[in-house]
């Protein structure tokens, strides 16, 4: 946000200063509204004074008539934005979201790269007013609050929702408690989307068998420990970069995380995942230069392939990622058409910080706790905020929604799904062809929607644009479950579950095997998986859900009884006549496995 600066005329020289004593100050209770030009700075370095002419223009015939009409002030302006109280909050967010229609509509003749856009908070709490100024952590609370809407949004405070019209609470997603900077406690935000937004700017075989190149990306190490995120990142985009091809066959990030922790020798790591070849990295940094060592390995002899090093700036940290990548593919797939490289280099992030913010947030969300998970969601928002013209975010962001009601307890399981199908669409609509964005938008359809046909139709194009993703095979196994399609379901969960065997989220691979083995029929197999994914994680509902349904199918009844009081005690308001009309399963199927929960114990 641009340097805030106080707008109000000067007083005549020479004016007297009125004493402390006579200047009023009171408190009470407003609605605070903070707005903020998305950016300003940016659209003031290409045209200063049109930016600026074009925003007297819009407080002018929109802003300030609107806010007066509404029963609002403005109390501030505060350069590339302003600040504005209501007495009540219903009003100041039916204000908000006229205020970012009217603004779409005067706006949308204007080139999109020159076009303003508005993000917006409000808070409800008490005030100090003074000279005619606002001040206090109520205001500070809106103020950040507004820092995590996306353009043409606006995010509320949980006690702004709660006195919100009908119509303005109809748009909300529940984003839960999110990190405040400078606050101990998290604050839980809704955010009002209506949709003025701008534009948006694998494998068939074992490893073991695979006739493609086959490799795994390790974890680079930095030299030193505030430069991890960095490394992380270079090793998420190789990765990403590399699953796109159908030329090669690549372990998922997760499953090599613990190459980190023991630091075994790189090809003997690499033999134990089944792959021909690893890659290891080192990244050190000095000022503003960054070198970068790789090392490619074949695993079977440990004969290094190749060892190159490249140099440059931290701001070109992206084109060196590209830059290893392409080296990278060259050498274990020579003949990987131009047009495949390119596809498979997909569009940077504009924004750094949003890129570390999105880096936090995945390790977070690997922990599965309550208040990671939280904080996942506050990071994501964040990364959106900041570079919401990338993709990856608002993909990450949908599947949080997905998780949020699978396994935290959504307060609004519709409400949820609702987000995770807006996220997952908006990040197709930033970058059509990436497999983690359809996948995941497959998933919700599927999962979610019960949109059979749209979810095989998305998660189908995952496939084919990431082959390699374990997510996208995974997620498809579970749309042909949930539809009844067992075999199929199986087939796609075991290459989903070699592709990733020792990923944070294994025990989610693991446990959707097993429900393919399930609806399959073959009980024995399906308690086999369940038991290993519920080993790797007992925290996860929808795996100790399979393991007592499993048990229950093949006849052990007492061990169902553990399973699922095992259930209860993570979850003890679950009651399958709550939880049948969402179960995914469509029948014949869901009445098995209703029936097989009962059996094991689960209250109705």
């Amino acid at each position: 946000m641009a340097m805030r600066r106080s707008m109000r005329l000067a007083e005549p020289a020479g004016a007297p200063i009125p004493p402390p004593e006579v200047r009023t100050m009171e408190r009470h209770l407003a609605a605070i509204l903070v707005a903020d030009v998305v950016g300003y700075t940016r659209l003031s370095e290409m045209a200063e004074e049109e930016t600026h002419r074009r925003l007297k223009t819009l407080r002018a015939g929109i802003i300030d008539p609107l806010i007066t009409e509404c029963g609002g002030r403005i109390v501030k302006n505060t350069g590339d934005g302003f600040i504005a109280t209501f007495p009540e909050a219903g009003p100041a967010a039916d204000c908000a979201l006229a205020l970012q229609r009217r603004i779409t509509e005067a706006t949308e003749r204007d080139p999109a790269e020159a076009r303003l856009t508005f993000r917006m908070g409000v808070n409800l709490a008490e005030i100090i007013v003074e000279d005619g100024d606002v001040f206090g952590d109520g205001v500070n609370v809106a103020s950040r609050l507004q820092a995590y809407a996306e353009a043409g949004d606006v995010i509320v405070s949980e006690a702004v929702f709660a006195r919100a019209s009908a119509a303005a609470r109809a748009l909300a997603t529940d984003l839960g408690p999110l990190p405040l900077r400078n606050h101990a406690r998290p604050v839980r935000a809704f955010a009002l989307r209506c949709g003025t937004g701008p534009g948006p700017r694998a494998g068939e075989c074992l490893p073991g068998i695979e006739a493609r190149a086959s490799i795994a990306v390790l974890p680079f190490r930095a030299c030193a420990p505030d430069r991890l995120a960095l490394a992380d990142g270079f090793t998420d985009w190789i990765v990403r970069a590399l699953s796109s091809l159908r030329d090669l066959f690549v372990i998922s990030r997760g499953s090599t995380l613990a190459y980190r922790r023991g630091r075994a020798d790189p090809a003997a790591f690499g033999r134990r995942l089944g792959v021909r070849y690893v890659m290891d990295g080192t990244i050190q940094h000095h000022g503003d230069s960054l070198r970068v060592c790789t090392v490619l390995i074949e695993c079977g002899t440990g004969a290094v392939v190749s060892a190159d090093h490249y140099e440059g700036l931290v701001g070109q940290v992206f084109a060196l990622q590209d830059a290893i990548a392409v080296k990278l593919i060259r050498n274990l797939a020579p003949h990987v058409r131009e047009r495949e490289l390119q596809r498979a280099l997909r569009k940077h992030p504009a924004s750094l910080t949003s890129y570390d913010l999105l880096l936090q947030a995945l390790d977070l969300l690997h922990r599965m706790d309550a208040e990671s998970f939280a904080r996942a969601g506050g990071l994501l928002q964040q990364a959106i905020a900041l570079d919401p013209s990338y993709a990856p975010p608002f993909a990450y962001a949908a599947w949080w929604h997905v998780f949020r009601v699978g396994e935290m307890g959504s307060p609004d399981p519709d409400g949820d799904a609702r987000a995770a199908a807006d996220r997952a669409r908006a990040a197709i609509e930033r970058d059509g062809n990436d497999p983690l964005a359809l996948a995941i938008y497959g998933h919700v359809q599927a999962y979610l929607l019960r949109d059979a046909r749209t979810a095989r139709l998305f998660l189908d194009r995952a496939i084919e644009a990431g082959p390699s993703l374990a997510i996208a095979w995974t997620m498809s196994s579970a749309a042909h479950g949930f539809a009844g399609h067992g075999r199929r379901a199986v087939e796609h969960g075991e290459i989903g579950q070699r592709l990733a065997p020792s990923d944070p989220y294994t025990f989610w691979h693991e446990g959707l095997l097993a429900q393919a083995h399930y609806v399959a029929g073959d009980y024995d197999a399906a308690l086999a998986w369940s038991l290993s994914a519920v080993a790797r994680n007992r925290a996860i509902r929808f795996t100790l859900r399979t393991l007592a349904a499993s048990l229950a199918a093949a006849g052990r009844l007492a061990e169902a009884s553990e399973a699922a009081a095992e259930m209860m005690r993570l979850q003890p308001s679950f009651r399958l006549g709550a939880y049948a009309p969402r179960c995914p399963f469509a029948d014949p199927v869901r009445s098995r496995w209703i029936g097989h929960l009962r059996a094991a114990g689960l209250p109705d």
